[in-house]
């Protein structure tokens, strides 16, 4: 009893790298983690803004039906690269499902992935979203392009990147609500 009292901390510590070796149990608690550092993404200062120029990209959606990205130029736009087996992606999906939720009709989502169909459709089944999704088989315009999961960029009506963030952000704040909405004024 003395053992335990003089090294709780150490093997707490050990059950909570065990846990992390685990597969079933790493994933959530890496989501969690993710979750609880994850902050409001910043707009990106004026004078360092990006211009989107090229919106010829195709897409498939989940109905294997073929989209062109070139319908949602003049539009707001928030597009998403991300993974199912990613746990940083997995990490920020909540809020942005409640994000899509407030501005679906007015703001043009794209969540996109490369990854198989199946997969895809178990993970939204399972976490019960309905955010737009889109299979990519060709590169992204070069300013959208990133190696990084997830990696998500808001775009003004004339193409301007407004916020761009690489990895795990909490995407249903205030902020990003002014930025959305002082967009969709313009």
């Amino acid at each position: 009893m003395k053992f335990l009292k003089k090294n709780w901390s150490n093997l707490l510590f050990g059950v909570f790298i065990l846990a992390l070796i685990i597969p079933q149990t790493r994933m959530p608690i890496q989501v969690f983690l993710q979750r609880m550092i994850s902050f409001s993404p910043s707009e990106i200062d004026e004078e360092d803004r990006a211009l989107l120029n090229d919106y010829q990209w195709n897409l498939t959606d989940l109905d294997s039906e073929k989209i062109s990205f070139s319908q949602s130029e003049g539009k707001v736009i928030l597009i998403n690269f991300w993974a199912t087996w990613c746990p940083p992606c997995v990490a920020e999906m909540p809020e942005l499902q409640e994000l899509y939720n407030i501005y679906g009709d007015r703001v043009d989502f794209y969540f996109v992935t490369n990854e198989e169909l199946q997969p895809i459709n178990f993970f939204l089944e399972k976490k019960d979203y309905d955010f737009p999704v889109y299979i990519t088989s060709e590169p992204s315009p070069e300013v959208l392009a990133s190696s990084v999961l997830p990696t998500t960029y808001v775009i003004s009506k004339s193409g301007k990147i407004i916020m761009q963030k690489t990895g795990a952000a909490s995407w249903n704040s205030e902020k990003v609500h002014q930025v959305l909405d002082q967009l969709l004024l313009e």
